[in-house]
């Protein structure tokens, strides 16, 4: 159990720094991309939970209607999709699970990328007993509610800076983004509701990666 990916090992392409805010201050469908190699991290107690980023979502905001800002709807909910990038948005979904989004642009730009996956890389033990539905390692965090749950992410995070913050922030993995040919691409998962827009290809996971959702 754990045994890391190809991905993963690739040792000479890896950093352990934060990000800059301007990393983030992207258009989604960009930063979803450059967000895939990179390293979401939980503090609890001193100890570090962390995974490699292999599965994310662009969602374009007042024009996308699958996006919580569709028409520029601003609620108490969805007010952290109006700060600046790098700010982390999360939100509780179907009464089950949270969800985490990283806010790109600027302030008063609600366009965000949602993290879908990830390759679990530290702290493997404490999101085996946070996760215990889950069968094997490749389960831990292949989803966007599982990876919640396996990292302790609820909605207190929501609105919480992922560049300077204690508990919960993103390193930089990887120096430099996956070549396209690394990178597979297909409509959004779970958003049928949202007309055209349900098959904008505006999903991104790491190919063959065993971590990604079960949707690809």
């Amino acid at each position: 159990m754990g045994k890391l990916s190809d991905h993963a090992q690739d040792v000479s392409m890896t950093c352990t720094k934060r990000p800059s805010r301007q990393f983030f201050r992207r258009d989604p469908v960009t930063l979803g991309r450059a967000l895939l190699g990179q390293k979401l991290v939980r503090v609890i107690r001193g100890r570090r939970l962390a995974g490699t980023i292999v599965e994310t979502e662009a969602y374009l905001g007042a024009i996308d209607k699958a996006a919580h800002t569709y028409g520029d709807r601003r609620t108490d909910r969805n007010k952290s999709m109006w700060a600046d990038g790098g700010t982390a948005y999360v939100y509780f979904t179907y009464g089950m699970h949270h969800c985490i989004n990283v806010v790109a642009k600027r302030v008063e730009d609600p366009e965000a990328v949602l993290i879908r996956a990830l390759e679990p890389l530290e702290g493997l033990a404490i999101m085996r007993r946070n996760r215990r539905a889950a069968k094997q390692d490749t389960d831990l965090c292949s989803g966007p509610g599982k990876l919640c749950q396996a990292l302790a992410i609820n909605h207190q995070f929501d609105g919480s800076d992922l560049i300077n913050g204690q508990q919960l922030f993103i390193e930089l993995f990887r120096r430099r983004a996956y070549p396209a040919r690394q990178i597979a691409v297909s409509p959004r998962i779970g958003i049928a509701y949202a007309g055209r827009w349900a098959h904008k290809p505006l999903r991104f996971f790491l190919t063959q990666n065993p971590h990604v959702s079960k949707g690809s």
